[in-house]
């Protein structure tokens, strides 16, 4: 309700400014677009700002794409720091360093382009707009890299607007607007909703969903997360995804199993949302679910098969430890072909394989996993995050995604990260200052001596139970 009468005043007061300035509704002309640019960074009044802002926003909806891009450019290439003054504060901060003068370098090395951005940003529908804008141009920098200046400034622009203060946690279930859900359905990135029933199921009493929201974005969902209550860790994303009505494993759940995270603007990509998110939904269940003694993931490894066969290129054989060649060309009959069983593998062979080539592969990714990587850590994105939020590497599932995507990715294999309160802060750390992965003893079990010898954190793993997802 605020909302929607703050609009109508934004409205009201763009309107009364149109009039006085006499502003055309649409010119749909580049020029004229840009003329409003250079009229708005240079103004000051309040109403007539507004409603250049808003003639603005209305125009740029209405140029055609090749008319954008020339925007696009036009801003980008302008709006630039004033070179005299720039280097009159840097000369005074070199001969006098101080927070004075700190403060005065910092203001002439902004460029205007900021403050035009900020005044665009006060019509209404603009931070969606600009978020839009951004979108566009994280797809066309790498062919047109002048227009990473205007990049930069909105994603430094919408990092600021779109901080932990002015985001709203909330819960999405049945009850939620139609409009919202339906949003959940298109946006779900990790594995994919099936239709209502489908939304339904993953809405249950079992469940959980929550989302962050902006009030700029009013009914566009930031991030949200789906979350299964359990008893134990999950082992298999299968179960979880079923629209079957929930069994008694479900009754009395001890453990929250983080098993999607859905990001939803992609204007906003590098604006992290993620590690927020989940450390407040911990806290909501925790109050909600006295009950709930552990927090884990069940996690895809999407990079895993790609570095897989970059190692098995550069090193052939050697990819393999000596005792792992032996027991897979014994298991094989001793025909050699060693290599042959990691790149067949499909999903029948997957879900009946055991023995060398299984421990092989799970020694691989264990690798992968916890890879130091010079002090940057492992490679894999979703390792990356969760590892980042301070989560430990605790188990390695095989046939845990046998899904086309999930053989594509990880050969069907997925992963628990799981989270301790008291071990989060520590364990993030190491990670981002060293690159040191915690792990549990069952992954450290999978690793070659050697690597254990590097000084790689591991975790003791105490009261874990795995549900039977069959």
């Amino acid at each position: 309700m605020f909302a929607a009468r703050l609009r109508q005043v934004w409205t009201s007061l763009a309107d009364g400014g149109r009039k006085l300035l006499k502003l055309p509704q649409d010119s749909g002309s580049p020029s004229g677009i840009q003329a409003l640019a250079l009229d708005l960074v240079s103004e000051r009044g309040e109403a007539t700002n507004m409603a250049r802002a808003n003639a603005i926003i209305r125009q740029y909806t209405s140029l055609a794409q090749e008319q954008r891009e020339a925007f696009h450019l036009f801003l980008a290439q302008n709006f630039l720091p004033d070179p005299a003054r720039l280097r009159a504060a840097a000369e005074a901060y070199l001969a006098t360093p101080s927070s004075e003068t700190i403060a005065v370098l910092t203001l002439a090395s902004e460029p205007p382009r900021r403050e035009l951005i900020r005044r665009m940003n006060i019509a209404p529908g603009a931070t969606a707009l600009l978020v839009g804008m951004r979108e566009t141009l994280l797809s066309e920098i790498r062919k047109q890299p002048e227009l990473r200046p205007l990049e930069q400034d909105l994603r430094h622009l919408l990092t600021s607007w779109f901080n932990r203060g002015f985001l709203e946690l909330k819960r999405i279930d049945w009850n939620t607007s139609a409009a919202v859900l339906e949003k959940v359905i298109a946006y779900e990135a990790v594995h994919e909703i099936r239709g209502w029933s489908d939304l339904r199921r993953r809405l249950a009493p079992d469940r959980r969903c929550f989302a962050f929201f902006h009030p700029s974005l009013p009914g566009e969902p930031l991030i949200f997360v789906e979350v299964a209550l359990c008893q134990g860790l999950a082992s298999k994303i299968d179960p979880l995804l079923s629209v079957k009505t929930p069994g008694d494993d479900f009754a009395r759940p001890d453990t929250a199993i983080f098993y999607s995270i859905s990001n939803c603007q992609p204007g906003l990509r590098g604006i992290s949302f993620g590690n927020l998110l989940i450390k407040q939904v911990v806290e909501e269940l925790r109050a909600e679910l006295p009950g709930l003694k552990r927090f884990a993931t069940l996690s895809p490894i999407p990079g895993f098969r790609r570095w897989l066969n970059e190692q098995i290129a550069a090193n052939g054989e050697s990819a393999i430890l000596p005792e792992e060649r032996m027991a897979m060309n014994h298991q094989a009959g001793g025909d050699g072909k060693s290599l042959t069983a990691f790149l067949d593998i499909d999903r029948e062979k997957a879900e009946h394989l055991d023995g060398a080539v299984k421990l092989a592969l799970q020694r691989l990714l264990a690798t992968y996993l916890t890879a130091a990587n010079g002090g940057k850590g492992p490679e894999d994105p979703v390792a990356r995050f969760h590892l980042g939020n301070g989560a430990r590497l605790d188990r390695i599932n095989w046939g845990a995604h046998l899904s086309e995507r999930g053989m594509a990715e990880s050969i069907g294999m997925m992963v628990n990260y799981v989270y301790e309160p008291d071990m989060i802060e520590g364990n993030h750390e190491q990670f981002v200052s060293e690159g040191r992965v915690a792990y549990s003893t069952e992954v450290g079990d999978l690793l070659p001596k050697r690597k254990l010898r590097a000084g790689i954190a591991r975790t003791p793993v105490h009261d874990r139970q795995a549900i039977d997802t069959q």
